[in-house]
This record gives structure tokens, sequence and C-alpha cells, in this order.
């Protein structure tokens, strides 16, 4: 690529570049000397399950990685015990060592089904950290002042509501600093959030002498309700381990403005190959439905197989569009009775965890039997084989031994 491209890659999907200027010139020095740069992206292991919104940076680790970068994957374990503040309106409860390690590794096995485990360097802060003597705390300490931490505005609302901010929470933003100090970073990147903390890291490179770190801040993803953050809070996340079908569901499921931020935070494809796709689709040279099922096998395939992808493809066509009952339906054994309790029949086959969740669903219109639904929670099923649906994509098949 040229340096044009270069930058045009890297920036793609980015929400600011700080700055663009020096990103450029780092690229040339690059080029110039063969040297590749240095791009650190820190992790505090406090989610072991990571879902789509955090593989939007990832990805863009990924794209330094593309262009032969040294990418560093620093787990915080020193940090993690801190407890990052962001966004935050009480003081965190510190991580245990056997937490912390237990999510770390948790972490390592899912981000390598992105990055290239061979080009990435993981590397786990208290290596440094931890050896800081006292003295050095207090002299990386010096090197920024209370009223500059405290224009934070995590630290700032929370001075105004009279929230207590503990002193060991005003030294993450500097321990994270220092990581770049350390790293000889060139590249930090995070999501907006993080703006504070990454350009504290800046400041305090220039105070080591060591050339500041260039920041990219990707944007914090949207969830499948297309307004709240993806979170696991919010009940709106797509898992990276979830199942090829419940993830291809999901994609299938989402609204079609946010499918084009999906295409561009969430796949390889340009802002020029997104631009004519939405030019195809205006004109009506593509099908809509189509669109989506691209963007469906795209994300699906970065953690699934081709041919685990394809299935649930072909599942979503048969059983979500074409409505039809899919092929490895579980089978259950009906006893001896004529008749039979919808309800007792949910609950057998695991499609209602108790009568109160399986009346719910009756009421709600989620069941139906051989494709009926049905509306009343005293149901009985004079059969002795069908199929039973809940929902969207989960079935079950009744028969007599």
């Amino acid at each position: 690529m040229t340096i044009n491209e270069q930058v045009a890659y890297l920036t793609k999907g980015a929400a600011e570049t700080i700055s663009e200027d020096e990103l450029r010139a780092k690229l040339l020095q690059s080029e110039k000397t063969g040297e590749p740069l240095t791009v650190k992206v820190g992790f505090d292991p406090t989610a072991p399950d990571l879902h789509l919104g955090h593989t939007v940076l990832i990805r863009k680790m990924k794209h330094f990685q593309d262009l032969g970068h040294r990418v560093i994957f620093l787990i915080g374990d020193f940090t993690g015990a801190i407890g990052d503040p962001t966004g935050r309106n009480k003081t965190r409860p510190p991580l245990t060592e056997e937490q912390i390690l237990e999510n770390a590794e948790t972490y390592k096995n899912q981000v390598f089904k992105i990055l290239d485990p061979e080009k990435t360097v993981v590397e786990f802060n208290r290596r440094w950290l931890g050896e800081l003597s006292s003295q050095e705390w207090v002299q990386l300490c010096a090197k920024y002042t209370v009223a500059r931490m405290i224009e934070r505005d995590d630290f700032n609302k929370r001075l105004k509501e009279g929230r207590p901010i503990s002193i060991h929470e005003l030294l993450y933003p500097l321990a994270q600093a220092y990581d770049s100090v350390f790293l000889k970073a060139d590249f930090e990147l995070g999501g907006t959030d993080q703006k504070f903390n990454l350009l504290v890291g800046r400041d305090i490179q220039r105070e080591f002498g060591v050339e500041p770190q260039v920041l990219l801040m990707m944007p914090i993803l949207e969830g499948l309700d297309g307004t709240e953050k993806m979170s696991k809070s919010m009940n709106n996340t797509i898992g990276i381990t979830e199942p090829a079908v419940d993830i291809y569901g999901k994609i299938m499921s989402i609204s079609d403005k946010l499918m084009w931020r999906y295409y561009e935070l969430l796949t390889d494809q340009s802002i020029n190959q997104i631009q004519s796709l939405r030019k195809k689709l205006e004109s009506g040279k593509i099908h809509p439905m189509e669109v989506k099922h691209n963007l469906a096998e795209s994300i699906v395939g970065d953690f699934h197989s081709t041919e685990e992808t394809l299935k649930a493809r072909e599942h979503f066509i048969r059983v979500i569009q074409n409505k039809e009952p899919p092929g490895d339906i579980p089978r259950f054994n009906l006893d001896s009775s004529p008749k039979h309790n919808l309800v007792d029949l949910l609950i057998k086959a695991s499609l209602a965890g108790s009568k109160s969740e399986g009346r719910r669903l009756i009421q709600q219109g989620g069941v139906s039997v051989d494709g009926q639904i049905i509306g009343d929670e005293r149901a009985i099923i004079n059969s002795d084989d069908f199929i039973i649906k809940v929902g969207k994509r989960r079935f079950a098949r009744f028969s007599k031994a």
C-alpha cells in the first residue's frame, strides 16, 4: 500500500486520531528505515467473555499486523488490581490475582480468533509496574498534577456529587501511561471512553523524553437494539464464542441502519467498497437481504469454519426465512398417555426452565405445535408425533418410543 492507502486503512472507522499528521510521519519513517512500529492495546482482564464490541479494537490491531507492525496485546494484571475508574460513579473493587490470571487466559484464547498469534506479543504489565520502587512511583506521580487529573469527567462528576475518589484510582492513568513509556509505544488504540487515559500517556512519554504515541480511538459499538452500547448488562450482545447459528441469526435481526455500522467496524471492507455496496442496494442491483447475509457470513467466518458458516446460512434460510423445521431437531419420547400437557413438554425439552416460564411463553404467542401457534397455557396435545417450536430458533420433536 502507498502511505495514503495505509492511512486510510488504519483510520477506517476511527472516531478520532491524534494526530493524523503524526500517524503519517511515523508510517513514512517506518517505510524509510524498514523498522516496524510498536502498537499497544491494553486490556484489563475483567470480562473474560468477549463480544463483537470488543473486537472493534482487536480488528484494528489486526490491520496494523497486516501492514507488518509489532502489536502488543497488553494484559493489565497490575492495573486490573487497581481498577479502571473510566465510566465509574464509585470506586470499583479490585480483582484478585486468581481472577486476573483466569480471565487473562480466557482473553488470550479468544483474541487469537482474529489476531495472528505468531505476530502478537502478549505482555503483562506487572512485569515492569510491579518492579517500580516506592521512590520511582513518587517520581512518576510528580510528573502530573492533581488539577489536571480531576479535570477528568469521571472524577469531576464524582467530586460534584460528593462521591468518594480513592487515591489509588488516581494512579490508574499514570500506570497506563507508564506502560507506553516502558514499551516505547508508537501507537495506542482504545475506545473513545479511554481518551483521557490515552492523552495522559502522551504527556508522560514527553516527560520521559519518549516520542509521544499516536492515538487511534475507536467508537463504541451499538448492540442489537441499535441504540445502547453493546453490553451484557443491556442483554444486546453477540458473543464471539456463541454457536455459528446464533451469531448468524442475531446479525440478520439487526436494523438496516445498524447493518452499515457493522460493515464499517466489523469487516475489512474499505469505505469505498461499502459505499459501492450501498449504491447497488439503492439502485436495486442487489437485494437488501443478500447484503445482510453477506455481512453475517463475514462476521461468523471470523470465529467459525467455512463449513459451520455455510450451515448457519442454510439454517437461517430454511428455518427462519422459509419457516421449515431444522434437520437436527432434538427428539424426545412420549409416555403411553394419549394426552400431553404442553407446559410439561416444554420443561421436558428444556424449552422452558419452569412451569411459570412455560405458561408465559405460551401467553406471549411464542410457542407453536406443528406450525400452529398455541395461546392456551392449559393446552393438551392429542398426538403421538409432533414438533414444538419456541421463538425463532428452538425446536423439539416428540414421538412415541
